[in-house]
């Protein structure tokens, strides 16, 4: 009876390996080219994807979702198995209010290329923004930013009168004079500039800026061996990138309708990179405090736990 037993326990787990290792018939994927993430324009623009899956007959549907906390959002309705990009604030406020996504590789730490800017014909500090209007992308890096800036300059969140919208709506409310700042990243930022705005803060020194791979518990679980070969697709981008700067930059550039001389600059601001490393899991820690204590996540979770094995390999 023992023996059958352990045979039902043995067929049972075989056919859960099975199930594991099968390739998804799908792969919903989110596509984020903001602020500058060259990995994922490459990864899309070659088709690295759809050729690394092609023998599995899998397919690759790239979604839009701009902001961090949407894509959270979809992931938890089971719309999207994989962030090419995402903000490790989203990435921390979405498991905080339980809905379980992990790290499965870093894409960049571009802390130069988020800011604070102010619009056009004024030169204002942050003290200059109570009760003034802002807009911005909730639930994200930005946000985050945000509020730092706001408590680093002795104020509350409440001091000024938040406008949350996605990048290109904030910018055009800002260069259109319908807010007094906005919070932008990357291309936005130049454009603004160019536009007579001025930058009033960077995320440099308030805030640790860490774009990341995520994926969701469900395909994680479901798919391992499918989230290695995305993760490996990601790696080999950033080592194209490495070997074909000028082409890559020239592709960024396009992609975002800007001059190469500015995409040389953003690219060189984005500190791309491949794999977490204890440091960054320790400022995800600080992070988590700093969402916690600001009343922008709502419980504590163990942030070690989020970053897979694999993020880390």
């Amino acid at each position: 009876m023992n023996f059958k037993k352990a045979l039902v326990a043995l067929s049972a787990s075989l056919c859960a390996f099975s199930v594991m290792a099968k390739a998804p018939e799908q792969i919903n994927i989110v596509y984020v080219k903001a602020p500058f993430n060259l990995q994922n324009m490459v990864i899309k623009n070659q088709g690295l994807l759809e050729k690394a899956f092609a023998e599995d007959k899998t397919q690759i549907n790239w979604k839009t979702i701009t902001s961090g906390a949407k894509q959270a959002q979809a992931m938890a309705a089971g719309a999207i198995d994989v962030s090419a990009v995402m903000n490790t604030a989203s990435l921390l406020m979405a498991n905080g209010a339980g809905n379980p996504i992990y790290v499965a590789t870093g894409v960049s730490h571009p802390a130069d290329t988020f800011a604070m800017v102010g619009k056009a014909g004024q030169k204002i500090s942050v003290k200059d923004l109570k009760g003034k209007k802002v807009a911005g992308p909730r639930g994200t890096v930005l946000h985050q930013l945000l509020i730092a800036a706001l408590v680093k300059n002795g104020m509350k969140p409440t001091d000024v009168q938040f406008v949350p919208m996605d990048i290109p709506s904030a910018l055009s409310a800002l260069t259109s004079g319908h807010v007094d700042a906005a919070m932008l990243a990357a291309s936005a930022v130049i454009k603004a500039k160019k536009a007579g705005c001025e930058v009033i803060t960077t995320a440099k020194d308030l805030v640790n800026v860490n774009l990341v791979m995520t994926t969701s518990e469900k395909f994680a679980k479901q798919y391992p061996e499918a989230l290695k070969k995305v993760v490996a697709v990601h790696r080999q981008a950033n080592e194209w990138i490495r070997n074909n700067w000028d082409e890559a930059v020239a592709l960024g550039a396009k992609e975002h309708g800007i001059s190469m001389e500015d995409a040389k600059q953003l690219a060189m601001w984005s500190n791309y990179y491949d794999k977490l490393t204890q440091a960054d899991v320790d400022s995800l820690k600080l992070d988590q405090a700093f969402l916690i204590e600001n009343g922008m996540m709502s419980k504590p979770v163990d942030v070690e736990k989020l970053v897979l094995p694999l993020a880390k390999e």
